[in-house]
């Protein structure tokens, strides 16, 4: 029996290596990967605060612009739904019904109350505001080039109320639902963000990767371009470009206009890492055989010196993504990026400056909360990957 165990446990251990030496770049990765606790754990919270985001107009049970206003409910804290009350328990969750009325004693305005006899059940996907997915409306000078999409409209949410309004996060001054913007917020930022680090990855590899290959003349060009882009001071640079910018310019405008420009702002230092490392390269064994075998140098690039870099181009494209969002939030606040109607973290944030909101409506802060998370949850899964990436960090 013994004899037959150890033979079992040896053809595993066989199956198990001949498994590691026969298995993929990206198989290898995602063994490793999986071997950091906290970098899996930020993977999943990442994960679902970008489904969160995509599916964000399914969860939010209002419009998050003004149209979707709760007039009755104004500043109002976050309303949780409880199964007990000093009536009882039951199975279905519910709010305690508001009132509201005047009275002397609050020099007759309009005092929001609990009527904790009246009881609001919770309802699951409930019709109410409709969305559209896929939509896009392209409109161009000249009629041949305007191109729409109408896209799929859909009226159904994870949840509602009987009647009245449920804001678990609560609602703002004008009586939005932060629950929804949180939501919206987190989609535009990354959408934002994804913009930007598509554009800048792009051009990073383009210009690092020739620069390095070719190096000489080029190289010279290439880095005093490089240079250049790196001393312009980002904040002179887009209070310029807020002056610029029409007011008459949608929110979807503005929107691609700054992803653009952090997009072309973004590449230098990916693309100062990719010349570094193709300088190094580009005299070894293997690119001197592919240059006899007659390959261009597009796909000796490509093909040969950019996949030994993988480690280095994975853990800046991923690490890219918070300082983006980063970016974009910070130029919002300042009032030099989104603004609204558009709902991104930026936007959401310049609300929690007002001292009125430091002292008395604090849940105006949960916004930031999932800001810190999402930015956290992109570092720990970069440094995973980084890790993952490089096969000298392999530990048996």
């Amino acid at each position: 029996m013994s004899d037959q165990s150890l033979q079992s446990g040896s053809l595993s251990e066989q199956k198990r290596k001949e498994a590691y030496f026969t298995a993929s770049q990206g198989q290898l990765i995602w063994a490793r990967f999986r071997k950091n606790k906290a970098a899996m754990i930020a993977g999943i919270v990442l994960a679902l605060m970008v489904l969160a985001g995509l599916i964000a107009p399914f969860l939010s049970p209002y419009d998050p612009t003004i149209a979707g206003r709760d007039k009755e409910y104004q500043n109002g804290a976050p309303q949780i739904p409880m199964f007990c009350d000093h009536n009882g328990c039951s199975w279905r969750p519910f709010l305690h019904s508001l009132k509201r009325s005047r009275s002397a004693k609050t020099n007759f305005r309009w005092v929001t109350e609990i009527d904790t006899e009246a009881r609001r059940y919770v309802e699951f996907f409930p019709e109410g505001w409709k969305y559209t997915y896929f939509a896009f409306d392209i409109d161009l000078p000249g009629k041949a080039l305007d191109y729409r999409v109408r896209g799929v409209t859909f009226d159904t949410h994870l949840f509602g109320i009987e009647e009245g309004g449920i804001h678990i996060f609560g609602t703002d001054s004008s009586g939005k639902d932060i629950f929804g913007r949180t939501l919206h917020a987190i989609s535009t930022s990354l959408a934002v963000g994804t913009i930007g680090v598509l554009i800048s990855f792009i051009l990073a590899l383009i210009i690092g990767g020739t620069s390095g290959y070719f190096g000489g003349r080029i190289d010279s060009f290439f880095q005093m371009l490089t240079d250049a882009v790196r001393t312009v001071p980002a904040i002179p640079l887009f209070m310029a470009l807020a002056a610029f910018v029409p007011d008459e310019w949608s929110a979807e405008a503005r929107f691609f206009f700054i992803s653009i420009i952090l997009g072309f702002i973004g590449w230098p230092t990916l693309a100062r890492r990719v010349r570094t490392h193709l300088l190094t390269e580009r005299n070894q064994e293997y690119v001197l055989a592919a240059k006899l075998c007659g390959a261009s140098p597009a796909h000796i690039i490509g093909r040969h010196l950019l996949p030994s870099f993988t480690s280095y181009i994975i853990v800046d494209l991923v690490i890219s993504f918070p300082y983006m969002v980063l970016s974009e939030t910070a130029l919002s606040f300042i009032g030099l990026g989104l603004k609204d109607p558009v709902n991104s973290l930026g936007v959401m944030l310049q609300n929690v400056t007002n001292a009125d909101v430091l002292l008395n409506y604090q849940w105006y802060f949960i916004p930031v909360i999932f800001f810190m998370t999402l930015v956290l949850a992109f570092v720990f899964v970069g440094d995973g990957l980084r890790d993952a990436a490089d096969p000298y960090s392999d530990h048996k």
